[in-house]
């Protein structure tokens, strides 16, 4: 059983509180929960800390997702905790800074993964923020019992791709319609959420299910940043 699982938080100190920043009069998190809508998983859960629990809940129902929280710095140990919670066995790790994630490269890289049982899969020279990683949960519990640094527990995955002898890692140069490594997508900063603004007001006339394809993604960002330049 597969889950897609979002992490998210409140508190980001280059902007606070982003998470519930508006883009197009909807949340910022909501819209990352809304691109994953068809998803294909058995189950959708939002990862929180304690803290941002209350003001994430109604987003997450309204959205289909459930709502899990646990450690804010140890984001492993909260992911680990939705495995033993859900009984998943392969995770689909999304953030919630990354409304334009590429959903269609998402599943793609979902398939492969399956395909290939590894135990970590990411897609490469993707656009800052349009990627997920997929996971065994197996080798998540793993990390969790040998982890030690502070980014391997804060960052999730950094164990696994620390330590190729120990695990199937699977990390491809995405397919070409995606790729963007100069570009970001990715919701840090001020000026990245003023530019997620433009970008949304690009794609929203698109239909739901095309508003997170990669190709429109990327096309609607290069057309955006050349009359930004003009």
């Amino acid at each position: 059983m597969t889950a897609l699982v979002l992490q998210a938080r409140l508190d980001s100190s280059r902007l606070p509180g982003k998470a519930l920043l508006p883009l197009g009069v909807r949340p910022l998190i909501f819209r990352v929960m809304e691109a994953f809508g068809s998803f294909p998983v058995e189950k959708k859960i939002l990862a929180c800390p304690e803290d941002s629990e209350s003001s994430f809940a109604p987003l997450a129902e309204e959205a289909g997702f459930s709502l899990l929280a646990g450690p804010k710095e140890d984001v492993l140990a909260r992911y680990c905790l939705v495995i033993r919670h859900s009984g998943a066995d392969r995770i689909v790790r999304a953030t919630g800074d990354n409304p334009f994630v590429f959903i269609d490269a998402a599943l793609a890289l979902k398939r492969e993964a399956e395909d290939l049982n590894a135990d970590y899969a990411c897609y490469t020279e993707l656009p800052r923020g349009a990627g997920v990683e997929c996971v065994a949960s197996e080798a998540l519990l793993r990390a969790e019992r040998e982890a030690k640094e502070p980014d391997e527990r804060e960052h999730v995955c950094p164990y696994l791709y620390k330590h190729r002898e120990l695990f199937r890692l699977y990390r491809p140069i995405a397919p070409f319609a995606w790729l963007g490594p100069e570009l970001s997508v990715t919701v840090d900063t001020q000026s990245d959420y003023e530019r997620a603004i433009d970008l949304y007001g690009c794609l929203v006339s698109l239909p739901l299910e095309e508003r997170n394809l990669g190709e429109n993604i990327i096309r609607a960002l290069r057309r955006d940043l050349a009359e930004t330049d003009l």
